[in-house]
C-alpha cells in the first residue's frame, strides 16, 4: 500500500485493525522518525517529538492501540502535512518529467 493510503487510513481511524505492520513501519520512517529494533520492538524516535512510540506486531498486523498512539503523535505534532507537502514536491518533480 502507498505511504499516502497507509496515512490516510491512519488519520481517518476507522479502520486501525486492519493496517498492516509493514505499511505503518514504512509511513513512520516516511515521517521522518528514526527507527531501531530490540526483538520484536520496534522504536521509532523523532527530532522535536518528546514521544517515543515502541511498536510491535500482531502476526502481519500492527496492534490498534499503538495505530490510535501513532495517529495521536502525528495529528500532535503536524507531521501529515511534511508528508503531503514532500508527496506534492514529488508530484511536480515527475510532471516536469513528463513535460
Amino acid at each position: 500500500m502507498s505511504k499516502s493510503k497507509t496515512l490516510t487510513k491512519v488519520l481517518r481511524g476507522d479502520s486501525d485493525n486492519n493496517i498492516r505492520f509493514g505499511d505503518l513501519c514504512t509511513l513512520m520512517s516516511s515521517l521522518g522518525f528514526i527507527q531501531r529494533i530490540r526483538g520484536g520492538h520496534h522504536i521509532f524516535t523523532h527530532d522535536g517529538v518528546v514521544e517515543i512510540l515502541n511498536l510491535q506486531p500482531r502476526g502481519s498486523k500492527a496492534k490498534a492501540y499503538q495505530v490510535k498512539q501513532v495517529r495521536g503523535v502525528i495529528v500532535a505534532y503536524g507531521l501529515a502535512g511534511e508528508m503531503a507537502a514532500d508527496d506534492a514536491a514529488s508530484e511536480e518533480s515527475n510532471e516536469e518529467k513528463d513535460s
